[in-house]
């Protein structure tokens, strides 16, 4: 064998040992090298805050400093005068007030003149920030859909009330939530707590026969829309109109149908796309309804109604998480562990229809978390219009009384 052939077969053979593992030095023999372990640090689990408090909070900018339009102050005070008899003895889940901190505004707020609102605001709040104050707006409104009390043929889809079986879990039957309370569910035959029915099992049937309808619609995806926004009226062909409101949800986090649209790339202006408008997402679910339908069983959340009576049914707004009638143009929806409800909040955002003060008097499914919030806009075509239309990121500002931010230590 010549001198280049010894070369490649010498090669050859490093190769082969290579493949077959580490080459062993012949002063260890045959016993395994013992190599110190690795040790890989230790990840710290992700902490997300659960209240505005465990945020941050920071003092904001002087009320004075704040651009807002004379009726839009007027038109806040309004609002804020309906929601003191709440406000003052709610107990608030952001940690940033007691009911007693709002008193005085509340003392104050039936006697102070509408034309100087602004200067109300001045007069007894300061502004803080949670967290970034990096702001999200969405928008909703009061949907009139084809329905009917009892059913009749063309009006199929059910309007459940609240099931009798949807339950908190009994502390120990389950996982607490990040806010303390228990989750909702039920209690299966076997007396275990499991979740509730999703969405797909209950338009499969799991509550029919069971005398929960307390009314029927015509379009399944009118009716979806309307559980979306949370309550709504149900205009039936005789001109009959039921007011119905929120009642309870099944414990399922909600979903956004259009979220799911844009991951998967069918919001936008190219062929086979379409908008993000609630327009556009609705003319998707007519023009595909086999995806569609599947596109909104993703949404696991559903929403039980009751209901609303009495002789002002059909006058003002709907009843919001606040337990008072919201108005257009003036409540906002917010998650009640980082905005105390009915507290004001400022918005300044990129889509200037939702600029100016807001009164935190509702809350919503998918409005979770700081500085998300979610503008009424009323009922009717211009504000179908402009809530389906609405998304708008700039900073928020929280209303709180004077004083509260030193009690708080906030810098």
């Amino acid at each position: 064998m010549g001198s280049g052939a010894r070369k490649i077969a010498a090669l050859a053979l490093l190769v082969l040992l290579a493949a077959c593992g580490p080459i062993i030095p012949p002063s260890q023999g045959s016993r395994p090298v013992r190599r110190p372990p690795v040790v890989r640090p230790v990840q710290p689990p992700i902490v997300l805050p659960n209240n505005a408090v465990s945020a941050g909070v920071t003092r904001g900018a002087a009320i004075s400093s704040l651009t807002i339009p004379a009726d839009d102050a007027t038109e806040a005070l309004a609002a804020f005068r309906v929601s003191c008899a709440r406000l003052t003895t709610r107990t608030d889940g952001s940690g940033l007030t007691r009911g007693a901190d709002w008193k005085p505004a509340c003392d104050a707020a039936p006697a102070w003149s509408p034309s100087d609102a602004r200067g109300f605001f001045t007069r007894y709040f300061e502004t803080a920030r949670i967290g970034s104050g990096a702001a999200f707006a969405t928008g909703y409104y009061e949907p009139e859909i084809a329905g009917v009390r009892t059913r009749q043929p063309g009006y199929d889809v059910p309007v459940y009330g609240t099931p009798p079986d949807l339950v908190r879990a009994r502390p120990g039957d389950a996982v607490s939530l990040s806010d303390g309370r228990q989750p909702l569910g039920r209690y299966d035959e076997a007396g275990r707590f499991v979740p509730y029915y999703t969405r797909a099992d209950i338009e499969d049937g799991a509550l029919m026969g069971k005398g929960l309808e307390i009314g029927w619609a015509a379009d399944p995806v009118e009716f979806y829309f309307l559980q979306v926004q949370g309550s709504g009226r149900l205009r039936g062909p005789d001109g009959s109109v039921m007011r119905i409101g929120y009642a309870a949800q099944n414990g399922w986090q909600s979903t956004l149908i259009g979220s799911i649209m844009r991951q998967r790339g069918l919001i936008g202006s190219a062929p086979g796309q379409y908008s993000g408008s609630l327009e556009g997402i609705q003319q998707f679910l007519r023009d595909r309804p086999a995806e569609g339908r599947d596109m909104l069983r993703a949404n696991q959340s559903y929403v039980f109604f009751r209901e609303i009576t009495g002789a002002n049914a059909l006058e003002g707004g709907p009843i919001g998480a606040l337990g008072v009638p919201v108005k257009a143009r003036s409540t906002v929806a917010a998650d009640p562990a980082f905005v105390p409800l009915g507290a004001p909040v400022f918005l300044s955002v990129d889509n200037r229809v939702a600029n100016g003060l807001w009164i935190a008097q509702d809350t919503g499914g998918a409005i979770k978390g700081a500085n998300r919030f979610d503008t009424f806009w009323g009922a009717g075509v211009e504000a179908r219009t402009t809530a389906g239309g609405m998304t708008a990121r700039g900073q928020a500002l929280l209303l709180l009384p004077k004083g509260t931010l030193a009690r708080l230590g906030a810098r």
